[in-house]
């Protein structure tokens, strides 16, 4: 299936979400006991300035979940159940008053070297403030191990600080089809190595999922649609919970930082403005 043809499918199935009346805004945040470890409701290193910029001057909010079939919301009900919906939904909760857009760039099947092809027309120009970057799991499934990934990623890295704005990495699902591959922890273990190198914020989805199969012991089937690889509502549902309060919490901890130093040294911009 080329990518023109996903793109029409998806278009058509938002379509027809739209014509029953529904709307992202009237979602809501998500109603489920997500019942995940406190910790992952924040990011270990990096910070998200574009977005506290435009938190602390009270404009629109971009984001752009960039990714493959977890993205695009393959398992989900409907689009409304994808995680860029909820994740749209969660977030105007916790910025209120504030406008906020959730694109969805998901393309399943692709991996990192299929999503740089379309790096340009995707981000450059949406000019997003914050992308979330949905990474690793179909490189697992294809076999091909994760060597040829890390330079690929690097690009990545290197086109995003480019584009001059917020990138936040989510690794891959915790799901049988993808832990029965010997790459799957390495391809997590990676991307957690070049995130921390990088200093750019990291979504644990992969811990978020084993911590409910592994400690709470929930069967695969109330977390992953019934193919047993990609997620189901209540996934998306907290995915997009757990994600939009680490999104929350790096802007709440940034302002403060962008606060005390603007206090202490009055002249100093500390959050440029876009293009700087």
């Amino acid at each position: 299936m080329t990518v023109t043809l996903r793109r029409f499918l998806f278009a058509v199935f938002l379509a027809a979400i739209a014509a029953g009346g529904a709307r992202a805004e009237d979602t809501g945040p998500f109603a489920g006991d997500c019942k995940g470890q406190s910790e992952i409701a924040h990011f270990e290193q990096g910070s998200l300035v574009h977005v506290a910029r435009r938190v602390a001057q009270k404009e629109t909010i971009t984001v752009i979940a960039f990714g493959s079939s977890s993205t695009l919301g393959v398992g989900a009900s409907s689009a409304l159940a994808t995680y860029p919906a909820r994740l749209e939904a969660e977030l105007k909760q916790h910025f209120p008053g504030i406008p906020v857009r959730v694109v969805n760039r998901g393309v399943s099947g692709e991996d990192v070297a299929e999503m740089l092809k379309r790096f340009d027309h995707d981000i450059i120009q949406a000019k997003p403030d914050l992308v979330i970057w949905q990474l690793g799991t179909n490189a697992i499934l294809r076999d091909d191990g994760i060597a040829p990934e890390q330079p690929l990623i690097m690009e990545g890295l290197r086109r995003f600080k480019k584009a001059d704005t917020d990138l936040v990495l989510m690794n891959p699902q915790f799901a049988p089809k993808v832990l029965r591959d010997p790459d799957a922890i390495p391809m997590v273990e990676l991307i957690a190595k070049i995130a921390k190198d990088s200093n750019i914020p990291l979504f644990h989805r992969f811990e978020l999922m084993r911590h409910w199969r592994d400690d709470l012991e929930m069967p695969y089937e109330q977390f992953l649609s019934k193919d047993l690889l990609h997620m189901n509502d209540f996934s998306y549902g907290c995915t997009a919970r757990y994600l939009a309060a680490a999104i929350a919490d790096d802007v709440k901890t940034t302002r403060k930082v962008v606060d005390g130093l603007h206090a202490s040294v009055p002249s100093r911009t500390l959050l440029p403005a876009a293009g700087d």
